[in-house]
């Protein structure tokens, strides 16, 4: 029993490092991707109005209907509607 772990243990080692390997590669082309983000047009009163599917990756900018349109802002943390979000690829 003594030898069958002495022999197992490096073999385990070995796969734990190897999957470790892939999943840190795998992680990394994750957070490249467009994160989706709901963008928002201004009404006539410049409030929030009507929501837009839009993007965080730089592209050209969101608007209601495709490169036409009025521009979508994305929302900050006080609610406000004055970032600028992108067209989804």
């Amino acid at each position: 029993m003594k030898k069958f772990f002495k022999n197992m243990v490096p073999a385990a080692v070995v796969a734990l490092g190897i999957s470790g390997a892939f999943f840190t590669t795998s992680m990394q082309s994750v957070s490249k991707s467009a994160a989706p983000r709901l963008g928002y047009t201004l009404n006539a009163s410049g409030a929030c109005d009507v929501e837009v599917n839009c993007n965080t990756t730089p592209n050209p900018i969101c608007r209601l209907n495709g490169d036409s349109g009025p521009q979508a802002f994305g929302k900050n943390a006080a609610g406000n509607c004055n970032q600028i979000v992108y067209k989804p690829m």
